[in-house]
């Protein structure tokens, strides 16, 4: 587990960061700060280390030094004062505005993760500070894009919890079991494996439901013949996990195979591309090269991947419009696929962090096509 001066070193890059695209150096605070759930900016947790509690109305002051100061609630005091951190506890919103002023007095610029804090803190800490506030989000992606080796623990244990679980799905399935219960049934198995809890609402649809991305499980029960994708992930230390694996209950049909195998060889093509100093568009059309060869030119309907880490979408992506190059440490998915609406869909997806020569494939599922045997 990562330390104090860990994680003030990473509030200095995050300055560094700040003052370089603003192009000044009169940034003299970056503020962070919580509403109530599930208006948390992750750039707390990023920034404080803080793996138990919720912070609500909490938030933390930071200084170019790196020094950081936590404001909290009684709430989450213990969680606060675990990682020995400079810590303002407030009971009543008389004392937090107190102490916001004299925290914040004789600052002239004030940085702020504006997409992610409220309308209503930007008015109080405008108030408390009368200080120009600067939005600083563009110095958050760009620090959070690229994961230190604690991150890289942390999301390979996600990965581990994930691919685990991934095993014992042809276990699961069954003739009858309905996706709602079929993604329940995985959800017990990354919990089992040390998942604080699902990184995203499990997707599980069978079938032709399989056509649709972003589907929804519902109450269509599983029969011989179907396609069954899963798509889902877990949480270890706040850090996330996104994988994809697409079975047949039953044998597959020519078509059911023929889909998979190019599914399989534009992932593969995608994984070897993920290295440093590739443009990032290049992932996405080399995937899409291998699929529009087929006669499922024009199937595969989204980008090839996105950033992963504290957010399983963490800022940037992996499609035709991406205009930057992979560097080392970056994390991302790969995950092409093939819809065909009323026949169903293959996905194919998998962590991968960027390196020097060759891409570090943090899931580790099997990819060749499984078809599980019908019983009951």
């Amino acid at each position: 587990m990562a330390g104090r001066a860990a994680y003030e070193a990473r509030a200095r890059r995050l300055f560094a960061l700040a003052r370089k695209a603003r192009g000044a150096g009169d940034l003299d605070a970056i503020v962070i700060a919580n509403g109530t759930e599930p208006v948390v900016d992750l750039m707390f947790f990023y920034l404080t280390g803080f793996v138990s509690g919720i912070f609500e109305r909490s938030g933390v002051v930071v200084r170019p030094s790196g020094r950081m100061t936590v404001f909290t609630s009684p709430l989450e005091e213990e969680s606060a004062r675990s990682r020995k951190s400079e810590l303002f506890v407030y009971s009543k919103r008389s004392e937090l505005d107190a102490w916001l002023n004299d925290e914040l007095r004789g600052c002239e610029a004030v940085g702020l993760n504006a997409p992610e804090v409220s309308y209503a803190w930007a008015l109080e800490i405008k108030r408390r500070s009368r200080a120009k506030l600067v939005d600083v989000s563009r110095a958050v992606q760009a620090i959070r894009v690229v994961k230190d080796g604690e991150e890289v623990r942390r999301l390979r244990e996600a990965a581990r919890i994930a691919s685990e679980a991934a095993a014992e799905i042809p276990r699961i399935l069954r003739t009858g079991i309905t996706e709602k219960e079929a993604a329940a049934a995985l959800e017990h198995e990354m919990s089992r494996r040390g998942s604080t809890k699902p990184s995203f609402s499990t997707i599980c649809a069978f079938g032709a439901n399989a056509s649709e991305p972003h589907y929804s499980p519902g109450a269509v029960k599983l029969k011989p013949g179907m396609f069954a994708l899963f798509d889902f992930g877990g949480t270890t230390a706040r850090y996330c996990s996104d994988i994809t694996r697409t079975f047949v209950y039953g044998r597959a049909s020519k078509e059911q195979r023929e889909m998979y195998e190019t599914v399989r060889a534009s992932n593969a093509a995608g994984i070897d591309r993920m290295v440093e100093g590739t443009p990032a568009a290049d992932v996405h059309r080399e995937c899409a090269r291998i699929i529009d060869a087929t006669r499922w030119k024009g199937r595969f309907i989204h980008s090839t991947g996105h950033s992963l880490g504290l957010a399983v979408h963490d800022g940037q992506g992996i499609g035709l419009a991406s205009d930057f190059e992979l560097k080392r440490g970056m994390v991302f998915t790969c995950e092409p696929g093939i819809y065909v609406p009323g026949f169903g869909g293959v996905r194919i997806e998998d962590d991968v962090v960027v390196r020097a020569r060759k891409a570090d494939v943090l899931t580790f599922a099997p990819k060749e096509l499984i078809e599980v045997p019908a019983r009951r």
